[in-house]
């Protein structure tokens, strides 16, 4: 049986080989490669069929024609779909997180913002259940679990149900699926506690001061995510306007710690029975310094840390959470610990329930329920993917305008594009595409 199979598999590496030979020594192998660099050896390129031109505004000249088809990256921000194009998404979030902490005049955010009073926050789940653990002692003995086994560190059980059948998975996907009220309840709750802290009526909270955030979530080993959070507190004009002096780093943390042990969402389960969903009991604010030091983060290691938690994904598999879900026999089918697959088969049937209809948790069934945006921010934090994106775009036109001797008033662009096609056409491309994001990757890694 294994020699069979040994057989097959070489066949398919031979054939393999012989289409990529092939491809490299075709006259398209060039023109692709090119295509391919400029985006990074996507994984997944949106393949598109259409013209460019500019056109001389006075005189109606065509300045520049290009007719054609070009690639598009796909864009994902998961590095288990695109890892070259989930490296930018972490690029663009570093930036975007970090002008919120240090600064950058270049995209709208002083560097007094530096001064403003800001933690950085841990918000998780509560227990749905006891599951498997493995904590170590100081002298490296490992603590019996609760199922009273000392769990080795590649056990697949650890962070999964003891129990599963009394593991609460209604509760656990229900909490997943309104997790973006619970946090949007807990700013609400927060501004209040800031101005009873500084004795002002809560109406009047906005004429002093404004709580500005951006926030990741990250999935737990247990299948749960947790949010980390960057608060800032700025003057009531935004970023650079003067903080009022009762809003200091302690009286932050205090009624951030209030707050969120106050905040609250009431659902029902499917027997219309009232459940009460709430953060986890551990809340953890840390200090932000403009260095790393024993006592808080640096500015530029939490921001990377943050870009870096933007592109993961939950840790069933990529087949598993990466991608939708069709039924749930499709979920049935799936090779996944079953902790996972049970989450995603109770978020499936729920689903089906007509008074969850608008959770839409057929959509999110492969998220384990959760359907919120993994990088969020408040506006007045810093800059946005959309302004960085765009600043790209007119910096690549402004390289094309310098080279034609015009300026963008002097032209009108006329772009008409249609799509043929997502992906790569074979195995030789993807393999070669791979190759050249690699190279990207290993020469253009995500601050750390």
């Amino acid at each position: 049986m294994n020699t069979t199979v040994d057989a097959t598999m070489d066949s398919i590496e031979v054939k393999k080989d012989a289409q990529l030979s092939a491809f490299i020594r075709s006259a398209f192998y060039e023109p692709w490669r090119e295509k391919i660099k400029a985006i990074k050896g996507c994984a997944q390129p949106v393949n598109l069929a259409g013209a460019f031109q500019l056109v001389d505004k006075r005189t109606g000249e065509i300045r520049h024609d290009y007719s054609g088809q070009i690639m598009a990256p796909c864009g994902t921000r998961r590095a288990a779909l695109c890892p070259s194009c989930a490296a930018r998404y972490a690029e663009d979030a570093f930036h975007l997180i970090r002008a919120g902490l240090s600064g950058d005049d270049s995209k709208g955010v002083p560097a007094s913002v530096r001064r403003a009073p800001r933690l950085v926050l841990t918000l998780t789940a509560p227990s749905f259940g006891k599951v498997h653990s493995r904590s170590i002692t100081k002298t490296g003995k490992v603590v019996p679990c609760a199922c009273g086994e000392a769990h080795r560190g590649a056990d697949t059980r650890v962070s999964t149900p003891i129990d599963p059948d009394s593991y609460d998975y209604e509760h656990a996907v229900l909490w997943h699926a309104n997790a973006g009220k619970l946090w949007h309840r807990f700013t609400i709750a927060l501004q209040r506690r800031l101005a009873v802290a500084g004795g002002i009526p809560v109406r009047e909270f906005k004429n002093h001061a404004k709580v500005s955030y951006s926030k990741v979530a990250e999935y737990q080993k247990r299948g749960m995510i947790h949010f980390h959070a960057i608060i800032r507190v700025d003057g009531p004009d935004g970023p650079g306007s003067e903080v009022p002096g009762w809003i200091t780093d302690e009286v932050l943390t205090s009624v951030m710690v209030d707050a969120v042990k106050a905040v609250e969402v009431i659902v029902h389960r499917p027997d219309r029975s009232e459940l009460v969903l709430r953060f986890g009991e551990q809340v953890k604010p840390e200090p932000i310094t403009v260095d790393n030091t024993r006592d808080g983060k640096g500015e530029q290691t939490l921001a990377g840390y943050v870009a870096k938690y933007a592109t993961k994904s939950s840790g069933v598999t990529d087949s598993g959470v990466d991608r939708r879900v069709k039924s749930r026999e499709h979920i049935e089918a799936l090779d996944i610990n079953p902790h996972f697959k049970r989450m995603m088969l109770t978020a499936w049937d729920l689903g089906e329930r007509e008074q969850y209809a608008h959770l839409n948790l057929h959509k999110w069934t492969h998220m384990l329920g959760f359907r919120g945006h993994f990088l969020t921010k408040s506006k007045a934090y810093s800059t946005t993917f959309t302004q960085l994106r765009r600043a790209r775009q007119l910096h690549r036109y402004s390289e094309l305008l310098t080279e034609l001797d015009v300026s963008e008033d002097d032209i009108t662009v006329i772009n008409h594009w249609e799509l043929t096609s997502v992906g790569h056409k074979n195995d030789a491309q993807r393999e070669l595409a791979a190759a050249i994001a690699n190279t990207h990757l290993t020469t253009n890694s995500i601050r750390e």
